[in-house]
């Protein structure tokens, strides 16, 4: 762990953006990058993690702050590999595949994925097949297309938080209603671990997985306020 190097943060207008300063120096990525905001928002929310630090700095405190990073030093040169990925995750949406028993368990999946499926279908044009098989099923091409075409016109602040969300979720589509502001982080969190609350509820849970349930929570609640529309 680095100590903390800096006394005075602030945000500052530089050409036609914003930037974090350091005691009067720019913030930049781990690569070196200046790390240039578009929105004043993100760069004061960078800005109170740095200032948030004690004598010692700690980059699991500072979720903006990697993903920012990674935004800006690593997704533009990847934009078309991460769209690839995002439309992987949709060919095979965890919503999209149901437990044949218990019955109590298809019917709280059915209640809760398949409102989520009708409005990225009506929303979007995604439409996704379910199935309570252990095949794969095939999803339209057509909708796979839609859902590149929304990844593609993500900016690259977007587009890493919707990968971001689609790989802790395990869901494409809880991503996307999460950016395009049908469900909050919470909500989403929720649904994605819909099964495995069923199975604490019936043999209880374990107290690590939930300390790591309750970061990660924490941690995509915070970074739920990057997303611009």
């Amino acid at each position: 762990m680095a100590k903390r190097f800096y006394e005075k943060v602030s945000v500052q207008d530089k050409d036609g953006g914003f930037c974090v300063m350091l005691d009067g120096r720019m913030l930049r990525t781990p690569g070196k990058v200046a790390l240039q905001f578009d929105h004043e928002p993100h760069a004061q929310l960078v800005a109170a993690e740095w200032r948030d630090q004690g004598d010692e700095i700690l980059p699991n405190t500072m979720p903006c702050t990697r993903l920012m990073n990674v935004a800006c030093e690593q997704t533009p040169s990847r934009r078309s590999e991460l769209v690839k990925e995002f439309c992987a995750y949709a060919g095979t949406d965890l919503l999209c595949y149901r437990t044949k028993s218990p019955q109590e368990l298809l019917a709280r999946q059915q209640q809760n994925w398949q409102p989520v499926l009708d409005w990225a279908a009506q929303k979007h044009g995604v439409s996704l097949a379910s199935t309570t098989g252990i095949k794969a099923v095939a999803q339209p091409k057509t909708s796979l297309q839609k859902a590149q075409k929304y990844a593609e016109g993500r900016d690259d602040t977007n587009l890493t938080l919707l990968l971001h969300f689609t790989a802790c979720y395990g869901s494409a589509l809880l991503a996307l209603a999460l950016l395009d502001n049908h469900l909050n982080a919470k909500a989403a969190f929720a649904l994605s671990r819909l099964d495995e609350v069923y199975q604490n509820e019936r043999w209880g849970a374990d107290d690590e997985v939930e300390k790591n349930n309750a970061s990660l929570l924490q941690e995509l609640t915070v970074l739920a306020q990057l997303i611009r529309e």
